[in-house]
């Protein structure tokens, strides 16, 4: 059995930043990921842009540096606007790193002891593996190892337990863009399209339940983004029901084509070009920490002495029984912190959660779940760990403003 100082479960954007920041401070890394690729929601799940990752107002402040801006600038150098590069990118970062990656490969099994994660036996091509570590993190962006392990956690919203819906995107090439924006409109202004899309939805012609058309530009000069499919009701960690959602995601997506052939002048000529291999999940499980988040905290920019990332990012609610989606949006200068305590489980001394699937109430995860500040928390994990091994601490005893003074170093922002 391989041991290694750290364990990182889970390739996306956040395994990816935690494994690479790790190993950039000379510890052993093996980094589990279920695909055949780097990236998650970015790559699998077609995930398109990156959201807001700083203040906007006269005095501009990046909200998501470090490893972060590192990964936009590697991807820029590249030059290919169709974001498949950015696979390149990842590729290219745990390769130098030194992180070894395993492929193809999902933890079934976890072996603890007391307050300790031991092993954990991987499920491959070749049978099951078994690899043992000091530390751990679940990235899984499910929180597949700390549920498996027992870690406290809970599934979507409060109330019921229901979890913002799951979303396929998909993007369409052969599109007149110029025009296309004439007809669709803007969100809060709709044109003759995303009317026409409203009306046809509420006669029940349209199966989506989303209320409009929602896309995006920037990745060439004929290509539009969508990021338009809403399933919902449907548990996004039980794989039956996932296996139901690709299916309607994916009757949704032909729809929505269908339905633009043959009413946008725009896509007389469209053609689908890529749909994404993995459906999008926005909420899932979620770690109740040493401290849970809260939609509170976020509003009012609470101050915390053990900040490891920072946001901007309205709380983005698409609504978990259908129609609607609710923004509470912050000004241009505002901007609020993540406590490192939000990565912190009650139960073990020698495991972080980083991710979508940290400690935070439904209204506050809304916000702090997307890519740039999930880079940010992997890096936060990562450099952590690094710490405690480096000290003989424990993820509960590390020094915590050692912990910051390094991800400032690394060019992370901290308050």
């Amino acid at each position: 059995m391989k041991k290694y100082d750290l364990i990182v479960v889970g390739g996306g954007i956040a395994g990816v930043s935690a494994a690479v920041s790790a190993a950039r401070q000379r510890l052993s890394v093996l980094l589990i990921e279920q695909s055949g690729c780097l990236g998650g929601a970015l790559t699998n799940g077609l995930v398109y842009p990156f959201c807001q990752h700083q203040t906007i107002g006269e005095a501009q402040k990046m909200l998501s540096g470090g490893l972060f801006t590192e990964i936009k600038e590697r991807h820029a150098a590249y030059g290919d606007t169709s974001w498949e590069t950015i696979k390149f990118v990842f590729d290219d970062m745990v390769t130098e790193a030194g992180v070894d990656v395993l492929f193809h490969a999902v933890v079934h099994h976890a072996a603890c002891g007391y307050r300790t994660v031991n092993t954990v036996s991987v499920a491959t091509k070749a049978g099951v593996l078994e690899f043992q570590a000091d530390y751990f993190i679940d990235a899984s962006g499910d929180g597949n190892l700390m549920a498996m392990i027992g870690c406290d956690h809970q599934l979507g919203r409060e109330s019921d337990g229901l979890c913002q819906p799951m979303t396929t995107c998909f993007r369409v090439g052969g599109i007149d863009v110029p025009l296309f924006k004439q007809e669709l409109g803007e969100l809060w202004e709709p044109g003759e399209l995303q009317m026409l899309y409203q009306q046809l939805r509420a006669s029940g012609e349209i199966k989506n339940p989303r209320e409009n058309i929602l896309v995006f530009y920037g990745l060439g000069e004929d290509i539009v983004h969508f990021n338009t499919t809403r399933v919902v009701k449907l548990n996004p960690v039980d794989p039956i029901d996932v296996s139901r959602a690709e299916i309607i995601a994916r009757r949704q997506a032909y729809e929505t084509i269908a339905f633009l052939k043959k009413h946008s002048k725009a896509c007389a000529n469209a053609t689908l070009l890529t749909i994404a291999n993995s459906i999008g999940i926005r909420e899932s499980r979620k770690l109740k920490g040493e401290h849970i988040l809260s939609a509170k905290e976020i509003v009012s920019l609470t101050p915390f002495d053990d900040t490891v990332a920072l946001g901007n990012y309205s709380i983005d609610i698409h609504n978990p029984e259908g129609t609607g989606t609710v923004l509470h949006c912050f000004s241009d200068d505002e901007f609020y912190q993540i406590p490192y305590r939000a990565l912190l489980p009650k139960e073990y001394d020698n495991l972080l959660v980083a991710g979508r699937c940290l400690s935070a109430d439904h209204e506050a995860h809304a916000a702090v779940r997307i890519m740039p500040i999930c880079s940010c928390l992997g890096e936060a994990a990562g450099i952590a760990i690094s710490l405690a091994k480096e000290t003989g601490a424990n993820t509960h005893t590390l020094d915590i403003a050692a912990l910051q003074a390094r991800l400032t170093d690394n060019g992370a922002i901290i308050a």
